[in-house]
């Protein structure tokens, strides 16, 4: 039997871009005696229902911290597995893009995945190019110091080739030359499940300024009311961007 539908609530202030750390999975997994693989199976279910919700509400993107650079440590099993599920993730999720006019992006070294990842995220990308609703951006293999360098990489070739005077190199010029390319608003919301409180390398240039929520929820049971609560969380801050408000 499916579970009823969510009612869609109504907000006063929605976040623009929302970014998450999915953390939890394999804990998850282990405190109900399971192998790790089973969290990262479940964890894909939450993925595909936070994606829906936030095509609903009409957040305009929602970029998810899928794999890091630093993933890459973990056994080889394990990678393996995250590889395989990713993959099947790209050909099984299809309808949900496309039927919730969703736009997928992806950030990171997207190169040194695996080719049938790389060719399948390439496939979908370009089949849901033409959605203009919510973008759903996958950090693949990313690292927020490796994006921060390998922007300055751009900049030293741009100005190598006198494509930019390095004078001209402001912020926003900088930003632009990170692995979402130009136009792409910074979070505003970042989310952590799992209850560490820390960023793990995730966006360090875009979330200067993003309001930061951390809760005890593990990622497989993050779910449509679990986003609510973070957004009326969000609602509340007072952002001031380093200035005051009346």
């Amino acid at each position: 039997m499916n579970a009823p539908p969510v009612a869609t609530p109504t907000f006063t202030r929605l976040p623009r871009h929302i970014a998450i750390v999915m953390d939890g999975n394999g804990r998850w997994a282990q405190q109900r005696g399971r192998r790790r693989s089973v969290g990262h199976r479940v964890g894909a279910r939450s993925i595909r229902e936070i994606t829906e919700e936030c095509a609903r509400l009409g957040v305009e993107r929602l970029t998810l911290y899928a794999f890091s650079a630093e993933n890459w440590k973990r056994p080889k099993p394990e990678i393996r597995f995250l590889m395989n599920l990713l993959a099947r993730y790209l050909v099984k999720e299809r309808g949900t893009i496309l039927d919730n006019n969703v736009q997928l992006a992806a950030i990171g070294r997207i190169g040194e995945l695996p080719g049938l990842v790389q060719r399948r995220l390439a496939e979908l990308i370009d089949v849901s190019s033409r959605n203009d609703g919510l973008t759903l951006c996958l950090a693949l293999n990313y690292g927020g110091r490796t994006e921060i360098v390998d922007a300055a990489r751009r900049a030293m070739q741009l100005a190598k080739d006198d494509a930019l005077e390095p004078d001209a190199l402001d912020e926003r010029t900088f930003a632009d030359l990170l692995y979402a390319g130009p136009g792409v608003a910074d979070p505003d919301l970042l989310i952590r499940t799992g209850g560490d409180c820390r960023v793990s390398n995730f966006l360090l240039w875009e979330i200067s300024y993003a309001e930061i929520y951390v809760t005890d929820t593990q990622w497989p049971d993050f779910r449509a009311p679990a986003l609510h609560a973070a957004i009326r969380e969000f609602e509340r801050r007072d952002r001031r961007f380093g200035g005051l408000n009346d």
